[in-house]
């Protein structure tokens, strides 16, 4: 009974949400061309083929401040969306991508157990959505209430799946956690392991079926 009410739910919440229109892929790999490039490129290339417009956004390419924990983009409580930033880089504009977006993917392969130091300098910056005065007691209130985005969170690593068990649920729940911060629901989530077995490796046609299946299920 319990699955299927929480379907349900799951079905209206997706029902609120249009077909997509643009896709706005953030991938915070090192390495482009490998294994977690090609995963994000199959998805994309289930968009372009159904006529959503497509971004992809590599961290890699963008100048992206740390976050210096001022909360001065948090003390407001009536603003549009997100707070601003006091750093001047590229990270305004990606928000702006992405709040333009139906459709996000986040990908970012596992390091040390965790995203990359790219995805999440990243990650942190998405502080700007959250409302969280000084005399506030708790942590920030999320200024985005409305899921009206689907997502598709994607990692790889070398280690084989049985380990991945072990190590890989916390780069999910993190980039599932950003997701809602951002108004998405995810709809899938990839994970290949064994993904470092050889300098250009390439993905198995059975993983590439897989990615393009997960890009089609975002855009619904």
């Amino acid at each position: 009974m319990i699955k299927i009410i929480t379907g349900l739910y799951f079905a209206v919440q997706l029902k609120e949400c249009k077909m997509p229109k643009k896709l706005v892929a953030i991938v915070g790999t090192y390495r482009k061309g490998g294994i977690t490039d090609q995963i994000v490129a199959e998805i994309v290339r289930a968009a372009i083929d159904r006529g959503v417009d497509v971004n992809i956004i590599h961290l890699l390419d963008k100048h992206i401040e740390f976050c210096v924990n001022c909360r001065n983009c948090t003390q407001e409580k009536d603003v549009d969306r997100r707070g601003r930033c006091v750093h001047d880089d590229d990270m305004d504009s990606i928000l702006q991508e992405i709040d333009a977006a139906d459709a996000i993917v986040l990908a970012s392969p596992v390091n040390w157990f965790r995203v990359t130091a790219l995805m999440k300098r990243f990650i942190e910056r998405l502080v700007v959505y959250g409302y969280w005065p000084w005399d506030f007691h708790g942590g920030p209130k999320n200024r985005v209430q409305e899921i009206t985005k689907r997502a598709v969170i994607v990692t790889s690593a070398a280690c084989p799946g049985f380990i991945a068990r072990l190590m890989i649920p916390a780069p999910l729940r993190l980039m599932k956690a950003v997701s809602k911060t951002i108004g998405a629901k995810v709809v899938d989530k990839i994970y290949f392991g064994l993904a470092a077995q050889q300098p250009q490796q390439k993905l198995t046609e059975k993983q590439r079926q897989r990615a393009y299946r997960a890009g089609a299920k975002l855009i619904g």
